[in-house]
């Protein structure tokens, strides 16, 4: 049975700020599970404009010791296709497993917008599928391990991106947020 799971949050940066970190989100103290994020393509499309990224992720984790036997190894490769929208202030990723597959399939689907009350903040919205195969009773138990887990990772992918984001921004790469209230005095 596949196991869904969908989350929102928001980030109080712009669309432009927050696709910047997004792309440059590894390495961070919250991601040391990924051990390298390598671009395999990319190109601009010129009849639409979007810019197309096809990145390879290794990434590493802890195996559960009910999984050792069926598993041989904790590293895993994630293949991320990025589609870019400037003009339309959107950035849509979507991430599978190539590795492992048999035991477990994981897709997930990130899309970043400008958020349409508020431009200087940007809506992110997180939508997983996970399935298991591998029979032997175990699916189910693996399905909802690793969605417990994935929740988890989650939380610490929203930390790393803050943390990215208050980097660049200490760095001088953009702009300070300025509070609503300067924003709204400004616009007089």
């Amino acid at each position: 049975m596949v196991k869904f799971y969908q989350q929102k949050h928001s980030y109080d940066y712009s669309w432009g700020t927050v696709s910047y970190a997004f792309l440059n989100r590894y390495p961070n103290p919250f991601a040391t599970h990924v051990l390298s994020a390598d671009t395999v393509d990319h190109r601009l499309d010129e009849a639409t404009g979007k810019l197309h990224i096809t990145r390879l992720l290794r990434k590493t984790n802890s195996i559960p010791r009910w999984a050792r036997g069926i598993m041989r190894g904790n590293d895993a490769y994630i293949l991320e296709d990025v589609i870019v929208d400037r003009e339309g202030g959107v950035l849509v990723s979507k991430t599978r497993n190539i590795t492992h597959t048999r035991l477990l399939k994981v897709e997930e689907k990130q899309t970043l917008a400008v958020d349409p009350f508020d431009p200087h903040r940007t809506l992110c919205k997180n939508e997983t599928s996970i399935v298991s195969n591998i029979g032997y009773g175990l699916n189910s138990r693996i399905e909802n391990f690793s969605l417990s887990r994935f929740s988890e990772n989650l939380a610490k992918s929203r930390k790393g991106m803050l943390y990215v984001l208050d980097l660049a921004q200490r760095k001088g790469l953009f702009r300070q947020r300025l509070p609503m209230e300067q924003r709204l005095g400004q616009q007089q």
